[in-house]
């Protein structure tokens, strides 16, 4: 299915843009920063999808950037990572969120912004994601005390035990290994272990798969972008980060994808 021109997706380590792509028709930017949001309203979008953003040594996409997309017209969407921490705080303003992430922090069960961080490689090699997401890894330690595969109290130890790691650390082998040395049944955590490669979840994947299924059903019925829910205030801060955007390029689309 074909979409409109005007689609705009920021993207990284959550999902490789081949899959994306195959699910909808749109210009792919990598992830989000501070000021990318007001410098691609310059190009007059229909909607805006985030997905991953930066933060730490590069500064996250601005709250009121978001809105002011929100007040010119612009659909936003978030999920999976950046984008649904972003949905939760302005849902109420008019932000789409989609996906269980988006639920979780919308809801209060989870608050930290921690739970989606990972680490990753170059865009030249696809943003590979090099640890693990704590909400991926909450869906599994989930899903396998479901399935029996470890009692639920050992899930809750596994969880305890990943959420202490630092975000940069947090994988399943190094996860088994503290567990081990903390001295969690040793036959649990084998079995744990066995089915793992099948078994585990990428919940921040299927929540990026549905923001691109909810943008391209938006798109084909030619739904009008939310009303904004607020009153945009112009500020002195506001304005110099405007014009500071107009002396800087747009976000880069991905190549032989070109933003114009």
């Amino acid at each position: 299915m074909q979409t409109p021109d005007g689609l705009y997706v920021f993207l990284g380590p959550t999902l490789p843009r081949p899959d994306a792509a195959r699910l909808l028709d749109a210009t792919y930017l990598p992830p989000v920063a501070q000021g990318d949001v007001i410098r691609l309203c310059e190009r007059k979008p229909r909607a805006i999808g985030i997905v991953d953003g930066y933060f730490e040594n590069i500064p996250s996409v601005w709250h009121k950037e978001i809105l002011h997309a929100i007040h010119q017209g612009v659909a936003v969407f978030g999920a999976s990572s950046m984008g649904a921490l972003r949905a939760a705080e302005l849902h109420p303003f008019g932000m789409i969120g989609v996906g269980a992430v988006f639920d979780a922090f919308r809801d209060g069960r989870l608050e930290d912004d921690d739970e989606v961080a990972v680490i990753h490689g170059p865009a030249e090699l696809g943003y590979p994601s090099l640890s693990e997401a704590m909400v991926n890894i909450r869906r599994t330690l989930a899903d396998a005390a479901q399935e029996g595969v470890v009692p639920a109290a050992t899930a809750r130890r596994l969880e305890a035990i990943a959420k202490a790691l630092p975000y940069r650390e947090r994988g399943y082998g190094r996860l088994l290994r503290v567990a081990a040395a903390e001295g969690l049944p040793e036959e649990e955590l084998a079995d744990l272990r066995h089915w793992l490669p099948k078994g585990r979840c990428d919940q921040k994947r299927e929540d990026a798969l549905d923001l691109l299924q909810t943008m391209r059903r938006w798109a084909a019925y030619g739904a009008p972008a939310p009303e904004a829910r607020f009153h945009f205030e112009h500020t002195a801060l506001w304005d110099r980060a405007l014009r500071d955007g107009a002396h800087r390029p747009a976000p880069h689309p991905s190549a032989g994808n070109p933003l114009d």
